[in-house]
C-alpha cells in the first residue's frame, strides 16, 4: 500500500509557474500526474519511472511541464511553466507497482492522492 499526498496547488496568473509536490509513503515502479475538471474524465499529464527516470508527457503540456523525482525522500514533483487558463484543474498524483502498463491510462495506477487545485487566471 502506498499513500500519496499532493501539495503546491494554488492560484496563478497566465504565463506564471507553479510546482506541485507528491509525497509517497513508499517506493513504486511508476508515478504519474493526472488532472481533472468538473464533468470530464481525468487527463494524463506526466509520468516517471523510478528505475531509470524515464519520463512521459501528455500532448497538451509537453514542453511546458517537467516531472521529476527525488529518490531519497520518495518525492515526485511537477514543475509547471507558461501556465494557461486551460491548465486549471484538480491535479492528482498516482502510483503503481506494475511495470508493464500504459502510463497514460488512469486504470494503470493503483494508488491515488486526494488532489490539489490549480487555478490559472487569464
Amino acid at each position: 500500500q502506498v499513500q500519496l499526498v499532493e501539495s503546491g496547488g494554488g492560484l496563478v496568473q497566465a504565463g506564471g509557474s507553479l510546482r506541485l509536490s507528491c509525497a509517497a509513503s513508499g517506493r513504486s515502479f511508476i508515478m504519474g500526474w493526472f488532472r481533472q475538471t468538473p464533468g470530464k474524465e481525468r487527463e494524463f499529464v506526466a509520468a516517471i519511472r523510478w528505475s531509470n527516470g524515464g519520463t512521459y508527457y501528455g500532448g497538451s503540456v509537453k514542453g511546458r511541464f517537467t516531472v521529476s523525482i527525488e529518490n531519497a525522500q520518495n518525492m515526485m514533483y511537477l514543475q509547471m511553466n507558461s501556465l494557461k487558463p486551460e491548465d486549471t484543474a484538480v491535479y492528482f498524483c498516482a502510483a503503481t507497482h506494475r511495470s508493464a502498463v500504459v502510463v497514460g491510462l488512469e486504470r494503470s495506477y493503483d494508488y491515488w492522492g486526494q488532489g490539489t487545485q490549480v487555478t490559472v487566471s487569464p
